[in-house]
């Protein structure tokens, strides 16, 4: 039987089980053994949506026929009434396509009979834990994405495109140093727009290797390898009427390049081991912070990918160029911190936002909200000051940072290590500078400076972009 160690507390369960003497129920009962939670029993989907009505659950899991409009109905009903709430289906036969349909309504998770009891604990213990982690992450942002992305001009003018893109179907590049909140703006782009109710699915090219990241993608056919004992969906067919996005691009193997780009031109595709083109209607966002015109220039990205994926480019900037953004961000994962840690109200003392924007943060957004939950985690009192930030960066074991200016003026050095930067962030240095004086050389001209260093124009662009001098 499986035991999860870090399973957050169960509370109750609405098991939909219209077989004779609830043998699912059983099942469930079993599987979750050694957590006692509170199981209601309902025959029905109109009854079930009853009793939630009168006392909503933390999970459902529910025998469905798939395919079958009562059934879908009751995930419908339960996504619409009760967003996030884990809704785990269990049927003894079903299409692949009746199994996507299943997945677009609101199932978490869809589990083909006969099913074991070590199956239904893995799928409920995943559930439960992704619906935990929902429920302690922000809100998702509205209209206004002020207090996400920040106030500086260049997060205005971000905002702004996205406003305008969200609404249509164009495939769209979001490119910027890592932890720049790539991902954010790929949800954003997906809340904003007509697809917003369907499913948005993402992938990493670099969380897999090379032999599964195609089938991880296109899914595969039974029989397709030695393994396959059965068919499998891949992401694209499952973000089928929403959004796929595809997390680190450049990483993607040349080989899955050519079928990336069919899906981009035709929106059409093929399961490994299988003959059948399939169709699905999908809008495709992708991020990178790779130079892609530089692997184009080398060959081991395709020109024709880098343009299909190029129709919408939207740049990032790094937190040091947009310093604006560090108190508003600050603040507003200090809050959260407090809250997820069970803390009392936490706040940054103004003399403390200030030597936080002293810091280059070359880990950008994810590096600044890390360190800031650090400061809630360890502080003692409701105020957050100077010292403690100042004692925190100065720590042997710390966040690489380096003393950045503000207003022009130099910054003080805050700990004898703060001002050795780390390798990557002298790398960079030494980049950024020769771009400036590439340019001074030649007076300014662009494409004479680029010639000078050896580069592409629209690789010294990209640069020129990325340490924020265009």
């Amino acid at each position: 039987m499986v035991c999860a160690t870090a399973m957050p507390p169960l509370r109750t369960i609405v098991c939909v089980d219209p077989g004779e003497n609830a043998p699912l129920a059983a099942l469930l009962a079993r599987a979750l053994e050694h957590e006692e939670p509170s199981i209601t029993v309902l025959a029905d989907p109109a009854q079930a949506l009853r009793v939630l009505n009168e006392r909503p659950a933390d999970i459902m899991v529910a025998d469905c026929r798939l395919g079958d409009p009562e059934s879908l109905g009751l995930l419908q009903a339960v996504q619409a009434a009760w967003p996030g709430m884990p809704a785990i289906v269990v049927s003894d036969r079903g299409a692949t396509a009746d199994v996507v349909e299943a997945i677009a309504a609101g199932a978490s998770d869809v589990l083909l009979g006969p099913v074991s009891a070590e199956q239904l604990a893995l799928a409920f213990y995943k559930a439960v834990g992704v619906a935990s982690r929902l429920a302690a992450a922000p809100p998702p942002p509205k209209a206004n994405l002020g207090i996400v992305f920040g106030r500086s001009p260049a997060m205005e003018i971000l905002r702004s495109l996205i406003e305008r893109v969200a609404p249509t179907s164009s495939t769209v590049l979001v490119r910027g140093e890592s932890g720049t909140g790539k991902e954010l703006v790929a949800r954003a782009l997906h809340r904003a727009s007509a697809r917003a109710a369907g499913p948005f699915i993402k992938i990493d090219c670099t969380a897999l290797p090379e032999t599964l990241i195609e089938s991880e993608l296109f899914g595969y056919e039974k029989g397709a390898f030695t393994g396959a004992a059965a068919q499998k969906v891949g992401r694209v067919q499952l973000a089928d009427g929403g959004t796929l996005f595809l997390d680190e691009i450049g990483e993607l193997p040349a080989t899955i390049q050519s079928k990336l780009l069919r899906l981009l031109q035709d929106r059409e595709f093929e399961r490994l081991g299988g003959s059948k083109t399939l169709r699905v209607d999908v809008r495709v966002v992708a991020a990178t912070h790779r130079d892609l015109e530089a692997m184009v220039e080398r060959g081991s990205f395709r020109q024709d990918l880098f343009y299909r994926l190029n129709v919408v480019p939207m740049w990032i900037a790094p937190l040091r160029a947009r310093r604006a953004d560090i108190d508003v961000l600050a603040e507003h994962f200090c809050a959260h911190a407090a809250a997820d840690n069970g803390k009392e109200a936490v706040h940054l003392a103004p003399e403390a936002l200030r030597a936080l924007a002293t810091q280059r943060w070359p880990g950008n957004v994810r590096q600044l909200q890390n360190f800031v939950e650090r400061l809630v985690v360890l502080s003692g009192h409701p105020i957050i000051t100077a010292a403690e930030v100042e004692a925190e960066i100065g720590r042997p074991v710390r966040f690489a940072t380096e003393t950045g200016t503000v207003g022009g003026d130099a910054a003080a050095e805050v700990g004898a290590e703060a001002a050795v930067p780390a390798l990557d962030e002298a790398l960079r240095a030494a980049e950024k500078q020769a771009l400036v004086r590439a340019l001074e050389h030649v007076g300014g001209n662009r494409s004479a400076a680029a010639r000078v260093l050896g580069v592409s124009r629209s690789t010294f662009y990209a640069k020129l972009r990325d340490y924020g001098l265009l």
